[in-house]
């Protein structure tokens, strides 16, 4: 457990040392910023308003300005917080590979398993810890401004790193087997911002398709790969205060994730370096 916690702790600050990490943190605080002046400077009959000219119960009118809010920050910071982490991640294993660097590291009393899983666990730490310093700030901002402490937005802080940790897991493989970070990162992008939501709409396609096999591919397609589309939709739902009415996109994507990193390991494994 020491030698994976090692290898944890040298990727994050790998990713520490990459501009595009302290961008993230630099968009984060920003965005904070943003709303604490607005929390601070704007009075509550303002932001009310416009729910209030609604009809709404005067009584419910923050809680409908906080769900106003969830909506406004969970969904862009999904979009947006998987991109740059996809995009910060990429090169972790190709970077490792390197001449040098590898040579380096399989010569230290470490498993290849250790080393997979420290990376693993490391690069899925920096983002837990980007995303959950949003989401927890806000939360207090929300809270200290409408007494509203719903932890129903905490749950996104899970979603969100749950659903990087999938592609982070492809990510992995792919760059074992290529060395290429772009070629890891492009796959991701595709599933995350093309094949995902079609697949997540296949019904709907199928009836314009009108081909079985099509049907059939779009079916087996949708199964493998993680429901990064559902799993969005899952964030915002559940931040808004909303149960999970399926379950069967986590189970999917988890497996998903345990296969392609047990793979990850076994031709990590044989290679030799």
């Amino acid at each position: 457990m020491k030698n994976i916690i090692n290898i944890s702790n040298f990727t994050i600050r790998e990713a520490l040392s990459r501009k595009i990490i302290v961008t993230f943190f630099a968009i984060s605080t920003f965005v904070l910023i943003i709303f604490a002046l607005l929390f601070t400077f704007v009075p509550f009959e303002d932001l009310s308003g416009m729910v209030r000219s609604n009809g709404s119960d005067p009584i419910n009118i923050a809680t409908e300005i906080v769900k106003g809010l969830k909506l406004f920050v969970v969904a862009p910071l999904f979009g947006g917080g998987l991109f740059l982490s996809i995009f910060s991640a990429s090169s972790f294993i190709p970077n490792m590979l390197e001449k040098g660097v590898v040579d380096l590291i399989v010569s230290k009393p470490i498993s290849r398993t250790q080393i997979i899983l420290g990376k693993f666990l490391g690069g899925v730490l920096i983002v837990l810890i980007n995303i959950a310093y949003l989401i927890i700030i806000l939360w207090i901002l929300i809270g200290l401004k409408f007494n509203i402490w719903d932890i129903a937005l905490l749950s996104s802080i899970l979603t969100i790193t749950f659903t990087f940790a999938s592609l982070y897991a492809l990510i992995i493989l792919v760059g074992i087997l290529t060395q290429s970070s772009i070629l890891a990162m492009m796959l991701s992008y595709i599933i995350f911002f093309v094949l995902s939501p079609i697949l997540t709409a296949r019904d709907t396609i199928s009836t314009f398709l009108n081909s079985s096999l099509m049907e059939w591919i779009m079916d087996i397609l949708y199964y493998i790969i993680p429901k990064t589309s559902e799993l969005g939709s899952l964030s915002t739902e559940l931040a808004m205060g909303y149960g999970i009415d399926e379950y069967q996109p986590i189970l999917s994507t988890f497996i998903f994730l345990v296969l392609v990193l047990y793979i990850s390991i076994i031709i990590f494994s044989k290679k030799d370096y």
